[in-house]
């Protein structure tokens, strides 16, 4: 793709990447360490980690991992001091892929936990790196200091495990089709945050006559639908049983589409879908439009973003998963002055959140997602190309 700001390559040698990931190891080894010499069973319960812990924990004793009275039972045995338990509301989609946590204590599962995030931090940060074309610009480590991403981390959310999938997929799409599918497995634990993309790229691989990529996700998600079951073959009916018991929708969480619903009418709970369809609609008209020149990694950023603007269930932590729109936002602003100083005031109202541990059901966060795609599109107008990407 032809570029409108060049970014000077770095030098590539065995040595460089040696010292990166060394680099990246010692960083991730100390807060381990920290974490393992500070934390014990009734910290990890401070976290919406143990949701995770106490449904691997149920699935491994061949138990339900949705019953509510038995996970209020197991985190309160760890020390959680909350009147009510913490559930997943994750549809049982890849329960398998955490299920050594439920051979593990709760502090060994969370260290384990956060290891494995780290790990995928550093994944998604060299082929971001790599994707940009290897500059000598370190923007690319603001990753480790997103503030979004710093919040996954304090909570032990799945916003990171979001991130890789995506950046993964914005990496494969077209070299690696049916890898990238597969890479996007993860999303389907909450599908209705990428929606207008998934909606994308089926008219994308309609257009292209080209099914490698749904082909994979599908298969993928097939695969992981089959484990599941195979552990607990009434996991579905179980899932559905639990929505029902906890009347998710009464429940206030901080997106524009659910502010709107409780403004207008807080038992109309069809309200908190209408901007999530509007943005659908929006997505599909956005491609049509652009279906010749459709890139992935520069329009396909944006439906993200406006995804997560009117998705109705979303936490500040989901929007990890924007890190990709707002990197490739920061090259695009170049020497803008004004640009860097909004960011910078958008990221330190993110770190207010992050620092004073503000709850993550609180309306302070209704402001993130809206800013992140106003300041994206302010970074980047104007950029008819966007940024150099490597394929």
């Amino acid at each position: 793709m032809a570029a409108e700001n060049k970014i000077a390559p770095a030098a590539d040698t065995p040595g460089r990447r040696l010292a990166a990931a060394a680099i990246v190891a010692v960083g991730a080894c100390f807060v381990l360490g920290i974490y393992a010499l500070t934390l014990d069973d009734k910290n990890a319960t401070g976290r919406d980690y143990i949701q995770y812990w106490a449904a691997e924990q149920q699935l491994a004793h061949h138990a339900n991992p949705y019953d509510i009275n038995a996970i209020y039972q197991l985190e309160k045995s760890r020390g959680l001091e909350e009147n009510s338990p913490k559930v997943t509301f994750s549809p049982p989609v890849a329960f398998e892929f955490a299920l050594p946590l439920g051979y593990m204590g709760a502090k060994a599962g969370l260290l384990l936990w956060l290891a494995f995030m780290l790990a995928c931090e550093g994944v998604a940060l060299w082929v971001l790196w790599t994707m940009h074309g290897r500059p000598d610009s370190r923007l690319h480590v603001f990753l480790f200091g997103f503030p979004p991403i710093l919040a996954c981390l304090m909570a032990g959310q799945l916003g990171v495990f979001f991130l890789l999938g995506v950046v993964l997929f914005l990496w494969l799409h077209q070299t690696r089709p049916w890898l990238a599918g597969a890479a996007l497995v993860g999303c389907a634990l909450k599908p209705h945050l990428f929606l207008p993309c998934l909606l994308v790229l089926v008219l994308w691989s309609f257009t292209r006559r080209s099914f490698a990529v749904v082909g994979g996700f599908a298969l993928a998600l097939a695969v992981s639908c089959g484990l599941t079951l195979a552990l607990d073959a009434q996991a579905w009916q179980q899932y559905f049983s639990m929505m029902r018991s906890t009347r998710v929708l009464d429940i206030f969480i901080p997106t524009l589409a659910v502010a709107l619903s409780f403004a207008i009418n807080p038992g109309a709970h069809w309200i908190e879908f209408v901007p999530e369809a509007l943005a659908c609609a929006w997505a599909i008209w956005y491609y049509a439009t652009r279906r010749a020149k459709w890139d992935w990694r520069r329009e396909g950023l944006l439906v993200l973003l406006v995804g997560a603007v009117c998705t109705p269930y979303s936490f500040f932590t989901d929007q990890a998963v924007l890190f990709p729109a707002i990197l490739a936002g920061m090259y695009a602003a170049g020497k803008n002055v004004v640009a860097w100083v909004l960011l910078a005031l958008i990221v330190a109202g993110g770190y207010v959140g992050v620092v004073a541990a503000i709850q993550l059901p609180s309306p302070f966060y209704l402001w993130t997602a809206p800013t992140w795609l106003a300041w994206y599109l302010y970074a980047t107008c104007g950029k008819k190309n966007g940024v150099t990407w490597i394929e």
